[in-house]
């Protein structure tokens, strides 16, 4: 989509809607590209198998959750 200035003040509800079409915007002004508007990078759902958290008790670790999470937190509290 091309839009010009006068577009972006006056028909926003219009190039916003051309974002929501992961459409990219050029800004035009006097006939001359300013620059374009991007559609951000949408959030993607992943499946809580993919986090690198999940399945950790898995490897024969006997430590309790408590012990596990002062381990995760060790880097942080000695920071400090």
């Amino acid at each position: 989509m091309e839009a010009t200035v006068v577009d972006l003040r006056y028909k926003m509800k219009d190039v916003l809607k051309a974002l929501d079409r992961n459409e990219k915007v050029t800004i035009l002004y006097h006939g001359k590209i300013k620059g374009i508007i991007i559609p951000a990078e949408r959030e993607s759902h992943k499946k809580i198998t993919d986090h690198p958290f999940f399945g950790m008790s898995s490897q024969n670790n006997k430590k309790s959750v408590l012990e596990e999470l002062n381990d995760l937190r060790k880097s942080i509290y000695n920071d400090i």
